[in-house]
């Protein structure tokens, strides 16, 4: 029986805060894309850190029984993605992190307002 995603998102939220990880965002995309149900995002001090944080994720879904798809960016570790199907983490130096934004990416714009003009054209 596959993982639930909010139980495969409590692991690896746990592994990575017992790993020491730093600024770990959760972001729900469930509305943003069919690919994923949420993407973690948490900073390591060091590639060191990086590659045994990214590593930590994985056995932590091992022992789920969720078996990793996919680990990407291990020869560096600046940037490791594991994915999970539906979590995907992001464990990045904080340089690399800063660089790319990627939470900005995934949160949706805050809603415009409507104008009065806006309305009027929507009624045409």
């Amino acid at each position: 029986m596959p993982v639930k995603p909010k139980v495969l998102l409590e692991a690896v939220t746990k592994a990575l805060d017992d790993g020491k990880a730093v600024d770990i965002k959760v972001l729900d995309v469930r509305k943003l894309t069919s690919m994923t149900d949420y993407m973690v995002v948490a900073t390591g001090r060091s590639s060191r850190q990086v590659k045994a944080l990214a590593d930590q994720v994985a056995e932590a879904a091992r022992a789920l029984k969720q078996k990793p798809l996919g680990m990407e960016g291990q020869q560096a570790a600046e940037w490791i993605l594991v994915d999970l199907g539906d979590v995907i983490c992001h464990v990045m130096q904080a340089e690399t992190r800063e660089f790319y934004q990627i939470e900005k990416l995934w949160t949706p714009p805050p809603k415009a307002r409507k104008t009065k003009a806006d309305a009027e054209l929507a009624e045409e």
